[in-house]
């Protein structure tokens, strides 16, 4: 997880989050100021969490902009916790914050394996 911690630091200073963890998940909380669930992509692939999105800016036709400094769009690839789960982690996002809950593996240790015995196939 310490992989984890270390991209979360190298994030830009404008990027706000959480990392919290239960005995069966990992909870990331990111403050995406503008963002919705149609503004935002997420996926899970070869133990990376990928993160697009993209903020609405419209200002009132009456304004035009002297300096702009929040980005139309942000960009995060985080690598999974070893002991995450790739698979079905599930998210919200609630006035910009997302909250993004990453399944653990058992715990156990053991994985079963499936043997197939080609003879009698």
């Amino acid at each position: 997880m310490s992989a984890l911690r270390d991209a979360l630091r190298d994030l830009s200073e404008d990027v706000f989050f959480d990392l919290l963890e239960s005995e069966e998940a990992y909870l990331l909380v990111l403050d995406i100021p503008g963002v919705s669930s149609e503004t935002l992509e997420l996926s899970v692939e070869g133990g990376r969490i990928f993160i697009d999105a993209h903020r609405e800016k419209d200002p009132d036709s009456d304004f035009r902009y002297l300096e702009e400094n929040r980005p139309l769009f942000l960009e995060i690839d985080l690598p999974l916790p070893a002991n995450a789960v790739g698979t079905e982690p599930e998210a919200t996002v609630d006035r910009g914050v997302l909250e993004l809950t990453l399944p653990k593996s058992p715990s156990s240790g053991e994985t079963t394996i499936d043997v197939v015995d080609e003879d009698a196939a």
